[in-house]
């Protein structure tokens, strides 16, 4: 069983909580709900509720208790368990993404409540805090929370009574994908007081995964469907950041997407069965493959990567089966070609979609008898090779379109694994980031504490279409553009034009920053010219357009509109504002009043 570790208390309430500094303690006890209820929608005529944009379910918890029991009773309950934990930890990103969407103008402490309070609203549990420390631009997290009436350990005592292990699974999984995804790197929670155990309540603690230490293994394994984790080593050691998937640094994730390709590889590695791998340009299907070779019977053979779109037509055969000396003009030896080279691997064909239809055939040959035969030679040579392909075109459709052969197609289409976009796997975005940073950090030797929260918004609401390439690129930009001892804002990251939509901020496609959601935004009859200078300040400075702009405005009037645009926001309710910027209420008014400005 996890080690207790004792809670900080309060003589009054048995619970103190900790929050950022200017952070109103009360504020995550509980901001109006009525924000998130205004987003729960029932539709009976069509037999649908929906929660914002996702389709929910109202299902009896006796009908859950009975399908965890036929999950335990039949799979085994390491099985169930982290069944019932990538299900929680997928519901709980989902959640993240609406946080961001509905408070955004609110203080962290108070975006950050949307989830406890979905978990309430979705009949879940009561969450009280007890101590919460949140720093998203370095990284630091520490949350404690006590469930009461939790709905998961009422059936599963029901079922089968008081045990020796804390049962909370789905709710832990969810507590971790939500905060994984609000603070845009991994955050392990671990149950250390539950009511399975005969405890008045469950009582949990969340803190990044690599400050668990080695306590933490056990408890990840459970977030992937396979015995690896992204930062689990087979050995079951925690590693910091170094290992993915299959032992593969680049193998990250832990998204059902995601664990399904991971589940897929798996499962063919050990056979001869030809490989297609489809999915969009940049989602990793080349790593896919290598993965595939490496945990493969022909791992000791060598893998031989072909990129079919940088072979000219005419050379295709040459490249593919090899060349006698005098094959050709200006042949002056003989040489093997890729085939030969991959004797006894793995043959990887990238972007086979392209090939002409010449090459096509004269490829089919070769996968349908086995044999090879160089370019000028006489000779026909045995190969045993097994073939992986890849492309990010819609075979069917160039098949339709007369440019690829069908024949071929069927020969490629054995074990068809489909790789998601990031679009698909939003999941993954904070493993991925934290993996990211860490690899860009380290390789340029930079100091960079993190992501601010508006870059970390920008990031989770980008659409990627450039996939996992492009978020590296991305995110190494960022790396190097930041100051040592800071984190990447979202100036240090979308610099070539990229289009994106936040809570906060947007970057046009004419490369301004605007405020769609922020404390910037003109609103009411405020001094619109004032609003929009101190706009293009920040344009300037965050997006480090030179110019006379950059000399317009200083850092007190930035500040003077932000306090003004905030008090107007809240229809002169300074608390409200107080809560919108951040600070405290005696803050507030200390500020306004040294300005000159009506309190």
């Amino acid at each position: 069983m996890p080690r207790r570790e004792k809670a900080p208390t309060n003589a009054q309430d048995g619970m103190s909580m900790v929050a950022p500094k200017g952070a109103p303690v009360d504020s995550l006890r509980y901001p109006d709900i009525a924000d998130l209820m205004s987003r729960l929608h029932f539709s009976p005529g069509d037999g649908r509720i929906w929660l914002d944009e996702q389709r929910m379910l109202l299902v009896h918890t006796g009908a859950v208790g009975s399908m965890r029991r036929e999950l335990i009773e039949s799979l085994g309950i390491d099985a169930a368990r982290g069944l019932l934990t990538r299900m929680g930890y997928n519901s709980g990103a989902r959640d993240a993404e609406l946080a961001r969407r509905v408070r955004p103008e609110n203080s962290i402490t108070e975006m950050f409540a949307v989830g406890p309070q979905l978990h309430m609203l979705e009949g879940m549990t009561v969450v009280e805090p007890v101590r919460l420390e949140i720093d998203v631009e370095r990284g630091k997290y520490y949350g404690e929370f006590i469930w009461k009436n939790c709905a998961e350990d009422e059936e599963h005592v029901r079922i089968y009574g008081i045990g020796a292990e804390p049962v909370c699974w789905t709710q832990l999984g969810y507590a971790a994908g939500y905060t994984s995804v609000f603070m845009g790197r991994p955050i392990l929670y671990r149950e250390v007081e539950c009511r399975a155990l005969g405890q008045s309540h469950c009582r949990i603690i969340g803190k990044p995964v690599e400050e668990w230490g080695e306590e933490a293994a056990d408890d990840l394994r459970f977030m992937q469907a396979q015995a690896f984790t992204q930062g689990l080593s087979a050995a079951g050691k925690v590693d910091q950041g170094s290992e993915g998937a299959f032992g593969d640094a680049n193998m990250v994730g832990a998204s059902p997407g995601f664990n399904a390709v991971c589940h897929m590889i798996k499962r063919v590695a050990s056979t001869r069965a030809t490989v297609l791998f489809l999915g969009e340009s940049g989602v990793g299907k080349e790593v896919c493959a290598r993965t595939l070779h490496r945990i493969s019977t022909r791992s000791a053979g060598p893998f031989v990567a072909v990129n079919c779109a940088a072979i000219p037509e005419a050379l295709v055969e040459s490249e593919l089966f090899g060349v006698e000396k005098g094959g050709y003009t200006d042949a002056t030896q003989s040489r093997p070609g890729r085939f030969e080279r991959a004797h006894g691997g793995t043959l990887f064909l990238d972007e086979i979609g392209i090939l002409s239809m010449t090459a096509q055939g004269k490829l089919l040959r070769a996968l349908q008898e086995g044999e090879i035969e160089r370019v000028g030679g006489t000779e026909t040579k045995r190969i045993d090779v097994r073939v992986v392909a890849a492309t990010n075109l819609d075979l069917r459709d160039e098949i339709r379109a007369g440019r690829f052969r069908e024949d071929l197609y069927f020969r490629l289409n054995v074990f068809p694994i489909r790789v998601p976009s990031l679009r698909e796997r939003r999941e993954d975005l904070p493993v991925l980031l934290n993996h990211m940073l860490r690899k860009y950090r380290e390789r340029h030797q930079r100091d960079v504490t993190g992501f601010t929260p508006r870059a970390l918004d920008a990031l989770l609401n980008y659409g990627w279409p450039g996939n996992i390439r492009e978020m590296e690129n991305i995110v190494e930009r960022g790396v190097i553009l930041a100051n040592d001892g800071g984190a990447i804002d979202i100036g240090h990251l979308f610099t070539s034009g990229e289009s994106i939509e936040t809570g906060s901020f947007g970057i046009g496609g004419d490369g301004s920053l605007t405020a769609s959601s922020a404390l910037l935004t003109q609103t009411g009859d405020m001094e619109g010219d004032e609003v929009h200078r101190v706009t293009r300040k920040v344009n300037s400075l965050l997006l480090g357009i030179a110019g006379d702009e950059a000399q317009l405005t200083s850092l007190d009037d930035i500040e003077t509109a932000l306090l003004k645009s905030a008090v107007q926001r809240a229809d002169g309710n300074l608390s409200a504002a107080a809560r919108t910027l951040g600070i405290t209420r005696p803050q507030l008014v200390y500020r306004l009043k040294s300005r000159g400005l009506r309190v």
